[in-house]
């Protein structure tokens, strides 16, 4: 009984190890060059790290000369005034700054495809597993728990002065209205990147998560990150739209919050675009 279960609980580890090698056949197939498929000689997690890179690096150019193309070329002044909009020299920058980093940021998914395959979290595979009502109940609390570590590991990155020094002050260089663009919102320190996106990874290990999700969650951070770096104020309650994170990039000191508003309601640390505009 004891080797059945085994057994089975071995295969139940492999549909996710053939999920992501599924990931891995049709995406670098289609977008590595060079015949032969030299990548498939690689080890399994190697591949995983290739894909998630290369995919990386698409998502980060592809959302971000989409979004400036139509803010600041297809609907110039629609949106943000003429002297807010950045540089080009301001938006190179900022490209060289997330292209370094973007091997290492990748790791993180990496690691986290190579633990669920591994048994280590627990994820679990097909929704009717937990049945929809469930899945929505911890899908719900993984957003929680993931919106409460960025609100908490971004603040302390801000008040532990040798961790704002030597990590997070790469990303707040851009601290006015014509320096930010969507190009921003990958432009970190590697590990400053890492250790914001890292409780997406810590919550497989508390929190029951379905495989697919947290893998497309993974790459929505890349493009809600240039959502909140384009300086257009969205107006949706209780979304943490860009309105809120550009005050958070010229006070310091406010909108530590991701995805919503309420982490920062919660602590104290709130501080609404309509009040600043009030006071202006």
């Amino acid at each position: 009984m004891a080797a059945a279960a085994a057994a089975a609980e071995q295969d139940y580890w492999g549909l996710f190890r053939e999920e992501t090698g599924w990931y891995n056949e049709i995406f670098l197939s289609a977008v590595v060059p060079g015949g032969g498929g030299w990548w498939r000689a690689l080890p399994h997690p190697l591949r995983s790290w290739l894909r998630n890179c290369i995919g990386g690096y698409l998502l980060y150019f592809a959302t971000g000369f989409l979004w400036c193309f139509v803010i600041y070329y297809w609907k110039r002044n629609a949106y943000i005034p003429k002297d807010a909009v950045p540089t080009v020299e301001a938006m190179k920058k900022q490209i060289i700054v997330a292209s370094k980093a973007m091997p290492f940021y990748c790791a993180l998914p990496s690691v986290s495809e190579h633990m669920i395959e591994s048994g280590w979290t627990r994820c679990f595979f097909h929704i009717s597993e937990v049945g929809w009502p469930m899945y929505i109940v911890y899908v719900s609390l993984y957003l929680i728990f993931v919106e409460f570590g960025i609100y908490w590991m971004h603040r302390e990155l801000h008040d532990i002065k040798p961790l704002y020094k030597h990590l997070h002050a790469t990303h707040h260089i851009y601290n006015k209205e014509n320096t930010l663009s969507p190009f921003a919102g990958l432009a970190f320190h590697p590990l400053d990147g890492i250790l914001q996106a890292i409780s997406h990874v810590i919550a497989l290990f508390l929190l029951p998560m379905h495989f697919r999700t947290h893998i497309a969650l993974l790459f929505i951070e890349a493009v809600w990150t240039a959502n909140i770096h384009d300086c257009i104020h969205g107006k949706i309650w209780p979304v943490m739209g860009a309105g809120y994170h550009t005050i958070h990039h010229t006070t310091y000191r406010h909108n530590y919050g991701h995805y919503t508003v309420w982490m920062d309601w919660l602590f104290g640390t709130l501080r609404e675009p309509e009040d600043l505009l009030k006071k202006d």
